[in-house]
């Protein structure tokens, strides 16, 4: 086997997936220097999609100023692609919702009930007016809690309240929503094409919604958590009342702090699961008969992964066209015949086993253990 396709996710906390593919590239070219190497890195949605699709498919990360969630102006960015690979001519922005909307934004701000999500839609907004005509947006790393309002006042809608006043909601205020007005957001949004990415299926509220689960991380506390879920229950009836859209039990509506539902209300998608949305964008079914062989990986090999993670997902898809599928991990959690039934050929583990042992009081060299690890195994 001499050419090899290169699809791994990040080995998170150790490794972006631009590094991991740098280190199994150089180490597999050592055992092999005659093969031919293709590395496309994926991710899911969160930190480090924009960089990902831009290394696959080429392009520039353009730079913009726009509110952050506090809204203080920060800077922000995305990714401009030439086109995706089912519509050749296509211009493709990929834009990362945390890089508007997220905790690296402004650093230690903690407040998801006043957070806003107007700086995501700034950031389309900025790519459709410059020619952009398909949306990819990754939906992980939120700070905020307002149900994609912010995003849908940025892209045009217009939110009054009982006073008919226009207005700018957040987490808390929510309830306040009187009225919409979509006109301008929809005329903005002819012929723009948008694709969500999200890796989690949560509701828009309940138990497990978005406040529920997630608005503790992001700094709420019980009685914070308890009042934003109560928002976004009370935002459910009010977006059905305006828009004639459910999204009381979306999958994935509690994405984001309620972007997922937002965006099927304003924008009329539905979240997809991440690794799905990368793998077409690539054109993996044209891309991957080209190889041998895929390697993919992430850093734990886990009974999440079976739920359609990176290293599954690529197998599920690459079963169909007879390619080997081995998946390189930091290590595996249970049977390792489920991970082999679900199409995976080989699993490498960099962990517990293997050449590199790091010495008493040394910090693990994990770019090492991942070179030994190729080296050991091809």
């Amino acid at each position: 086997m001499d050419n090899y396709l290169l699809m791994p996710d990040s080995f998170k906390g150790t490794m972006d997936a631009m590094t991991v593919c740098r280190v199994i590239k150089q180490s597999l070219l050592e055992r092999r220097p005659q093969a031919a190497v293709r590395a496309v890195p994926m991710a899911d949605g969160g930190e480090g999609t924009v960089d990902c699709l831009l290394t696959a498919l080429g392009g520039e990360r353009k730079t913009c100023i726009v509110s952050g969630p506090d809204g203080r102006s920060i800077e922000s960015f995305y990714g401009v692609c030439a086109a995706d690979g089912r519509a050749a001519g296509e211009k493709l922005a990929v834009i990362e919702m945390a890089a508007a909307a997220g905790f690296d934004s402004t650093g230690k701000f903690r407040d998801p009930s006043s957070a806003t999500t107007y700086g995501v839609g700034q950031l389309m907004r900025d790519a459709i007016e410059n020619g952009c005509r398909h949306l990819v947006l990754g939906l992980g790393g939120s700070c905020s809690n307002d149900g994609g309002a912010g995003m849908a006042a940025a892209l045009g809608a217009v939110f009054s309240n009982r006073d008919g006043r226009a207005f700018l909601p957040c987490g808390k205020t929510l309830s306040r929503i009187a009225a919409i007005d979509t006109s301008a957001l929809k005329k903005l949004l002819d012929g723009v094409r948008i694709t969500l990415m999200s890796d989690i299926d949560n509701p828009l509220y309940g138990p497990q919604g978005a406040a529920m689960m997630f608005a503790p991380q992001k700094g709420a506390d019980a009685a914070m958590t308890k009042m934003l879920d109560k928002q976004l229950r009370i935002y459910a009836d009010i977006l059905r009342e305006q828009l004639h859209v459910e999204v009381d039990r979306l999958a994935g509506g509690g994405a984001a702090g309620g972007l997922g539902a937002g965006a099927y209300a304003f924008l009329g998608v539905k979240p997809r699961q991440g690794i799905d949305v990368m793998l077409d964008v690539v054109d993996f079914e044209h891309l991957a008969p080209q190889f041998d062989v895929i390697l993919t990986g992430e850093g734990c090999l886990d009974s999440q992964s079976l739920g359609g993670k990176a290293v599954i997902g690529i197998a599920r898809r690459a079963a169909p066209l007879g390619i080997p599928v081995i998946a390189v991990v930091g290590r595996m959690k249970g049977d390792r015949n489920r991970y082999l039934h679900a199409g995976i050929q080989a699993i490498w583990q960099t962990e517990p086993r293997g050449g590199y042992v790091p010495q008493e009081g040394e910090a693990p060299d994990y770019q090492k253990a991942l070179a030994d690890t190729i080296r050991r195994c091809l």
